[in-house]
């Protein structure tokens, strides 16, 4: 190759990689979207869960006087 096919080559290389950074837009698709909205609603699930078990363990420990 010369120097002058080179440097065109790394050039359009370049410029589509640009064009390709271009398209990532920050607006998530439905598919995004939807794993989000699983993820929000596994977390609230495991909060929910870790709640009940902190309000179990503490019932047990206040019930157990002894008897």
């Amino acid at each position: 190759m010369t120097g002058m096919m080179r440097y065109l080559a790394i050039a359009a290389l370049a410029a589509m990689m640009g064009m390709g950074l271009a398209a990532c837009e920050d607006d998530p698709g439905p598919a995004e979207e939807a794993g989000q909205n699983i993820d929000e609603a596994m977390e609230e699930a495991g909060e929910s869960i870790e709640e009940m078990g902190e309000s179990l363990e503490e019932s047990a420990e206040g019930g157990s006087d002894g008897y």
